[in-house]
């Protein structure tokens, strides 16, 4: 879901360092999850990584490394200022002008974008076919689901790939991907989201862009070759952060954010 204003996080080689909204990093597979480190700072502070650590892969697409550090931010005026390796970024709404001041500062960036949902603040909205749109998103007022076997609703988020690479996205975090745990109005089924999310790896891959699988953690250990790194939300609240041991034992990054107070505020 959409929901990050402000959060800063650092992959650790062992796990996946996370962020509350105030910055505070926690990372997955250790016994002390809520006591991690600030990963993040402004301009002329230190920071636990910068953008030498993110990496190539071997099919030419950038991909983040586990040292990196990152910069969550959907919404408001984007603060520029961190020193971090990877800042992660609404394709929409990020004016054109702030990417461009983002790669000058040498930082990889990432662009979000709902594959699963329509909102109907996006520009696209009208793309939508009436048999696309599903059952309303729970808590989100103007979002449905959407039917993710319609060749309609791959075409509209092939064209978000395209914005993504106009704009000069590194790469993509495709959210709304696990529709089928939820109540989306179609019968859409585990096979089903795992052909519509390798779609969606396939399409960025075809576009040179790094790809994000965001939480679906039930589909790790079918879709986590296909994917580049992995955003996770809450798995230290829900305790499902060792889904992710063999993903990240594969090399890849892991960005994780919890929102209790309890992590946010390293307590």
């Amino acid at each position: 879901m959409r929901v990050a204003t402000l959060c800063i996080g650092v992959v650790a080689a062992i796990g996946v360092a996370g962020c509350g909204g105030g910055g505070s990093s926690t990372v997955v597979g250790t016994s002390s999850a809520a006591a991690g480190s600030t990963a993040g700072a402004p301009a002329g502070s230190s920071s636990a990584g910068s953008s030498s650590g993110t990496q190539a892969s071997s099919a030419t697409h950038w991909m983040p490394a586990q040292s990196d550090t990152w910069q969550w931010q959907l919404t408001g005026t984007i603060d520029t200022s961190y020193e971090v390796g990877v800042y992660d970024i609404d394709l929409f709404e990020t004016p054109q002008s702030t990417i461009d001041n983002l790669k000058a500062l040498g930082r990889k960036v990432v662009c979000y974008f709902s594959a699963g949902s329509a909102e109907n603040w996006r520009p696209d909205y009208s793309k939508f076919l009436p048999s696309d749109l599903g059952n309303g998103v729970q808590g989100w007022p103007g979002e449905r689901w959407v039917d993710t076997r319609s060749t309609n609703v791959r075409n509209i988020m092939s064209a978000r790939l395209d914005l993504a690479v106009s704009k000069g996205c590194d790469g993509v975090e495709p959210d709304n991907v696990d529709g089928y745990t939820n109540n989306p109005g179609f019968p859409l089924n585990s096979s089903t989201q795992a052909n519509f999310n390798l779609f969606i790896a396939n399409a960025a891959h075809t576009r040179q862009l790094a790809v994000a699988l965001k939480n679906d953690i039930e589909q790790l250990p079918t879709l986590g070759a296909s994917f580049d790194f992995a955003i996770n939300e809450q798995c230290h609240e829900f305790n499902e952060c060792s889904a992710y041991s063999a993903f990240l034992a594969s090399g890849k990054a892991g960005f994780n954010a919890e929102y209790a107070s309890k992590y946010v505020e390293n307590t």
